[in-house]
């Protein structure tokens, strides 16, 4: 069974060991590098070349948003998860403006982590709901029916798009707006084709620029 491959980039020591830890009980988990700040991560990045990387925001030398830019442009298929306990919806535009695929809360339980893991490094995208919570404090509380957007977005689309910000995955969507799974993949693809974006990080952060929601 081939390893997926992750560096563990944490300035504070203490949690920086006990991630590697959790992680290398994971069969399928192998961590092959630890940085402490971003200036490391970047030489390491280029070094061992880890499938995914966990990536601090508050470092010394150099922050986590700034690591990420150099990595994904010397290395872009690098898969670079956020990992941080703050909520600020400004650094989670700005960590995904740095192409980052996923940004989720230090407080995650670490078989969540693992799995985050595995997601991104399938090339899907993974933003925990508290997270997107924050990125659109100021969505509805529930799909709205929005006219269509000037993108040409439909009713529905706009609906699964709100969805989308609420953190829900592909089933919780189905429940709530009474359609099949298969239906909301397609909806999804079509949002995705209209707004020009590759995932649904790339899908929020252009909702969240172009005030969609």
């Amino acid at each position: 069974m081939e390893k997926v491959t992750v560096m563990i980039v944490e300035d504070q020591e203490i949690i920086r060991k006990s991630l590697g830890i959790v992680l290398n009980l994971q069969p399928d988990l192998e961590v092959v590098a630890m940085a402490a700040n971003g200036e490391e991560a970047v030489a390491f990045a280029a070094r061992f070349v880890p499938s995914v990387i966990l990536m601090d925001i508050q470092m010394p030398v150099m922050d986590g948003v700034r690591a990420t830019e150099l990595i994904k442009k010397a290395q872009p298929d690098a898969k670079v998860i956020m990992l941080t306990t703050f909520q600020d919806a400004e650094v989670v535009s700005d960590a995904l403006q740095a192409g980052a695929e996923g940004y989720i809360l230090k407080a995650i339980d670490p078989i969540d982590l693992a799995s985050a893991i595995r997601l991104v490094s399938r090339g899907e995208t993974m933003i925990s709901r508290e997270v997107a919570k924050a990125l659109f404090a100021r969505s509805l509380a529930a799909p709205a029916a929005p006219k269509e957007s000037e993108y040409g977005l439909t009713e529905r689309e706009m609906q699964v798009l709100t969805c989308i910000s609420h953190g829900l995955p592909n089933r919780g969507i189905a429940e709530k707006l009474f359609l099949s799974e298969g239906t909301v993949k397609n909806y999804i693809s079509s949002i995705y084709s209209k707004l020009n974006v590759p995932n649904r990080a790339s899908a929020l952060k252009k909702a969240s620029e172009e005030k969609l929601l």
